[in-house]
């Protein structure tokens, strides 16, 4: 036998605590580490001393120990989640297998959507938001102070969305598949309109394009905005899916996973990114060159935003189908040969390419949106991804999403401080 294997046991029977070390090759002391982090359950009989394992999800454990690196299982090292919903690999990435700028092509948000909520496509969904929700949302965001941005307003609408739902509490994936069609076209609706005549109809692009700017949709722009939509939908572990598997994992309901992705995203490392981008490309406009305005941030000691990926060697694959779709949208044109300046003028010291940041800001220059636009298309975007996320957190065990701190402060005992 291995370190980490021991003779077969019953799967009906309960294991001591030494029987579960013995079997997972570690010390009785981390078996109980396993139970504090949510990775084994424990129950102490009647007239028991110590507390007994059930056998088989012992075995289980011991299997995942054996299969994963060192540090992947909670104990220590970077944490590691196994997901079947999205594969980032060299300059491409994927949905459930399927490339993902491929799927955003073909097929729209909600179309997508379903596809990383159960792996079935439904060809021309659309959501639809409850009247109820969408009122509750709307007096929520309507109090907000004028200077709000377009996350607190989500958040906001979000949480109001929770209280007119009584069965917010029910994690059963039909109940939560439920939430996520209502949820989404929920927070849009409760965004202000900025066109008099706009109307709630049509995909949620297309709803969506009335609440960024006041400029008329043409089909052109509405497609880039629906493209952008459905390939910002999910990115792995980000930062903000990784709070909302850990809210999941705690068996948060999903409009609570939803706001504690939200209230991450809104760092200016995250979702904001955008907004910098949108700002570089109107200084890039005004100036007439990229040179003097890069220069300005590079003395400055800044970044040049919209440029780099940490996973990506190459160009941002989304940013690469952006610029693509933008090159048929006439309007684009001027924003569009400013962040190509931006790209070649960078170039000159240092080989970043241009990311989904930068490909977002050319979009929201062009059509006349705000900076902050960028934010809410990343918002409303990944909410569903979110879901999706929450969808397969609820089925692994509660609280596994618990690593364990390293202490390095004074050693105990110190004296009471005075």
């Amino acid at each position: 036998m291995t370190d980490h294997e021991a003779a077969p046991t019953h799967p009906d029977r309960r294991l001591s605590t030494k029987e579960a070390a013995e079997l997972l090759g570690v010390k009785p002391e981390t078996v109980y580490a396993y139970v504090s982090r949510g990775q084994l359950s424990s129950r102490r009989e009647p007239g028991g001393r110590g507390s007994t394992f059930d056998a088989k999800e012992v075995a289980a454990l011991a299997r995942r120990n054996r299969r994963e690196p060192s540090g992947s299982s909670g104990i220590g090292g970077e944490l590691s989640v196994r997901t079947r919903i999205t594969l980032i690999d060299k300059d491409r990435y994927f949905f459930r297998g399927v490339d993902a700028t491929e799927l955003a092509a073909r097929h729209s948000y909600e179309e997508i959507a379903e596809w990383l909520w159960t792996g079935r496509l439904r060809p021309g969904v659309t959501f639809a938001a409850p009247d109820a929700s969408v009122a509750v949302a709307r007096r929520a965001v309507d109090a907000l102070p004028e200077h709000s941005g377009p996350t607190d307003r989500l958040r906001v609408a979000t949480i109001a969305a929770a209280t007119a739902d009584p069965l917010r509490f029910d994690l059963s994936q039909d109940a939560v598949l439920g939430t996520a069609r209502t949820l989404i076209p929920t927070l849009v609706a409760a965004l202000p309109p900025l066109r008099r005549d706009h109307r709630d109809e049509g995909p949620l692009a297309r709803r969506l394009w009335g609440r960024l700017t006041g400029r008329a949709p043409d089909a052109a722009s509405v497609r880039v905005l629906d493209t952008a939509l459905g390939l910002l939908i999910d990115h792995d572990l980000a930062a903000s899916t990784l709070a909302v598997r850990v809210a999941a994992s705690a068996r948060a309901h999903p409009y609570a996973a939803v706001s504690a992705g939200l209230g991450v995203l809104e760092g200016p490392l995250h979702g904001a990114a955008s907004g910098l981008a949108h700002r570089l490309l109107l200084d890039v406009l005004d100036q007439g060159s990229a040179a003097p305005v890069v220069a300005d941030e590079l003395r400055a000691g800044r970044r040049i935003p919209g440029l780099g990926h940490r996973l990506y060697p190459g160009e941002d694959p989304r940013a690469r189908a952006l610029f693509a779709l933008l090159e048929e949208v006439p309007d684009a044109a001027p924003a569009l040969a400013a962040a190509h300046d931006v790209v070649a003028t960078t170039a000159r010291h240092a080989p970043l390419h241009a990311n989904v940041d930068l490909a977002l800001a050319v979009l929201t220059v062009s059509s006349g949106m705000p900076a902050s636009a960028g934010e809410t298309v990343f918002a409303v975007a990944r909410t569903a991804g979110w879901i999706a996320h929450a969808l397969e957190e609820y089925e692994e065990r509660p609280l596994r999403m618990r690593p364990s701190g390293r202490y390095v402060g004074a050693r105990p005992p110190q004296p009471l401080p005075r």
